[in-house]
């Protein structure tokens, strides 16, 4: 039974501060990097973190915080926190003018997009002019006057002449600034490659919208500015528009200013009442890892991630049948833009099949450059978009890596699209797959699922598929297809010690029903093998199952079955019990 004791709401979905912090919601204090990111040099401030790490939530804090007609707030807000007891000289000190640009339009051609972007440019103006209306004269007036008007960046420069006359400093903070990028980009490939070029670059929208801003700030109306996006693509494009930021995302002293750590978990788990015996997964294999220095201390947990199961959780008392957000899906469309060159998808194959990859970080690139031959650029916007991670260094580079099997089922998934576009005979039916593991997992047989997948998808790869074609390629494209059913939560090399299995098929915790447990070893065979080699592979793979069984992570789980399956060329296989 659940305690009566008076435990905290979970902030899953609301990201503002004032609602969090007066309505008996759990607040992770971050308000200590507040004080750090004051002390910088630097008062233009950039700071990219993966989706759903709390930068709406974070970037809300600093909007109260420094807002002048939040003084009288204050200690109600920020009393008991870090900050609070440490307030810094600029406290209350701004009007605070706030872009959220996560909405804009992108779907529909460069006249929607250009009437989308101005639009949240006017709304953004009339709202921190009708805020501020006891500082600002004739407010009402100059409102009227922008709602007969079109709207367009002239207002903006307007507004800024408005406050310079008024002698109060502004803080502009840009939430999700590169959020249309990625849609820009992909209409591109359909109204043509100068789309995101007009865009973005010359003297395009987006630009000149920097260049405004860049401006305000050279002549000290506007005296600070932080951005955050998921990518440094689109800061880099417009360059010459707003060169003004420092990057701080790879800072070893903000490594943990967004998501989670281990403790900030804990500390949620207790105050909001999820008891260790409901969860049943080990949350660090599913939603932690993240890393964005070298140096950093701790890893971090997506934070969005841990809200969503800790939610699903407390409604039931235990987790929830689907363990993945599924907001997490919508990830893999932002992938597709990056992935139409041959280069990319094999940098994407590689990653997959050796679960990581080693390379340096650019702090800041192009879109251009992603097509380029250096494939540097690519991987970093995949670390800085969450798709990968530093475990360690690597020879003076960095060795980067899936974080956590969140982001795995990312990669499967855009995987197995990209394997149904290149390879259109490859048609599955979930319904037939469902039974096939079923079978697998109530009666402990593998032979239809295995054939199952050989014949509708191995035997149908295109060519580009095929030249990927060994023991790990044929590992991933079954991760692709059996994560697909919720009995199973497949492991990708699952840390036994000694050793790590292909694939661990651990039964999902929701369905107590799925007696059977599975350890699977992958060989591949070439048609010019000879029986001697086949059998050396043979007997390898058997010896790895025995000490993955043995290991003290399975040896004592009850219905556990192993099997070495053997492929010679795509077409036949053998399974070894």
């Amino acid at each position: 039974m659940m305690s009566t004791k008076n435990f905290k709401r979970l902030p899953l979905g609301n990201a503002e501060f004032k609602s969090v912090r007066t309505e008996d919601y759990f607040y992770v204090d971050k308000t200590r990097y507040i004080e750090l990111l004051e002390r910088e040099p630097a008062k233009s401030q950039l700071f990219i973190r993966p989706r759903r790490f709390g930068k709406s939530l974070f970037l809300s804090t600093l909007s109260y915080y420094y807002d002048v007609n939040e003084a009288e707030e204050f200690e109600q807000l920020f009393g008991d926190l870090y900050i609070g007891n440490n307030p810094t000289p600029k406290r209350n000190s701004y009007a605070v003018m706030r872009f959220d640009f996560s909405g804009i339009n992108t779907s529909c051609g460069a006249d929607t997009f250009i009437l989308s972007f101005c639009e949240n440019v006017r709304n953004t103006i009339r709202q921190f002019l009708n805020k501020y209306k006891n500082i600002f004269p004739k407010t009402e007036q100059i409102i009227d006057q922008m709602n007969s008007e079109s709207p367009g960046l002239a207002q903006l420069e307007w507004t800024f002449s408005i406050v310079q006359s008024a002698g109060v400093k502004i803080f502009v903070i840009i939430d999700e600034y590169d959020n249309f990028a990625s849609g820009l980009i992909r209409f591109g490939f359909v109204e043509g490659n100068d789309f995101y070029t007009s865009m973005v670059k010359n003297n395009g929208l987006v630009r000149s919208f920097y260049a405004t801003i860049k401006k305000a700030v050279q002549n000290a109306i506007v005296d600070r500015t932080f951005i955050t996006g998921i990518s440094p693509v689109l800061l880099d494009d417009f360059t010459s528009g707003y060169n003004i930021a420092e990057n701080l995302s790879l800072d070893v002293k903000y490594n943990e200013m967004l998501g989670f750590t281990h403790d900030e978990v804990e500390m949620l788990k207790e105050a909001a009442g999820v008891e260790d015996q409901w969860i049943k997964i080990n949350l660090e294999y599913y939603y932690n890892g993240y890393l964005f220095n070298k140096k950093g201390k701790n890893k971090m947990y997506n934070s969005s991630m841990i809200l969503y199961l800790f939610n699903q959780i407390l409604k039931t008392g235990e987790p929830p049948e689907r363990l993945i957000d599924p907001n997490l899906g919508m990830d893999t469309g932002r992938l597709e833009p990056f992935t139409k060159n041959e280069r990319n998808r094999n940098t994407l194959i590689k990653i997959l099949t050796d679960g990581g990859i080693v390379s340096t970080i650019e702090e800041q690139f192009s879109l251009e450059k992603l097509n380029w031959d250096e494939e540097s650029y690519f991987i970093s916007l995949l670390f800085y978009m969450g798709f990968l991670t530093i475990k360690e260094s690597c020879n003076g580079e960095l060795r980067l890596v899936i974080p956590n099997f969140s982001i795995q089922t990312v990669y499967w998934t855009h995987l197995r699209d990209l394997i149904t576009k290149n390879s259109p005979e490859v048609i599955i039916s979930t319904d037939e797959l469902k039974k096939v593991i079923a079978t697998a997992a109530m009666e402990g047989e593998i032979q239809s699922l295995v054939d199952y997948i050989s014949k509708n998808v191995f035997n149908k790869l295109s060519d580009f598929d095929l030249l990927h074609f060994d023991e790990k390629y044929i590992k991933v494209m079954f991760l692709c297809y059996l994560f697909l059913n919720p009995l199973y939560i497949p492991m990708s090399e699952y840390e036994t010690v000694p050793g790590r299995s292909d694939i661990f098929l651990q039964h999902n915790p929701k369905y107590p029903e799925a007696r059977y447990e599975w350890v699977w070893e992958f060989k591949y065979c070439k048609t010019h093998e000879t029986e001697l080699e086949i059998e050396a592979k043979r007997r390898d793979g058997l010896i790895q199952l025995n000490k993955y069984v043995n290991s003290h992570r399975l040896k004592d789980r009850p219905n556990l079955k192993t099997a070495l399956i053997i492929f010679f060329g795509k077409n036949k296989y053998e399974i070894v019990m």
